[in-house]
């Protein structure tokens, strides 16, 4: 069976996010300066042949963690649909 996961990778809160930093500048100087705070991260959608959910769920995983995303620098979350 073919899964869709979609993988959200995201910088860790701890960290400066430059990219999120200069389009909250560029909202302020459009006078959209209600918005407080803007992280930029990817949508990743993955297309995976497995027996079950689950399986689908562990070759997405190993994805992220080796490809993906950075370890060091963001975190993931996981979305399997059939």
């Amino acid at each position: 069976m073919i899964y869709s996961a979609q993988v959200k990778v995201m910088p860790h809160k701890e960290l400066l996010d430059p990219q999120g930093k200069a389009v909250l500048g560029g909202l302020g100087n459009l006078g959209l300066c209600d918005v407080k705070d803007v992280r930029i991260g990817k949508n990743i959608t993955l297309q995976v042949e497995a027996p079950s959910a689950d399986e689908a769920m562990k070759i997405a995983e190993e994805a992220a963690q080796k490809l993906l995303a950075n370890p060091v620098m963001e975190m993931f979350e996981i979305v399997i649909n059939s």
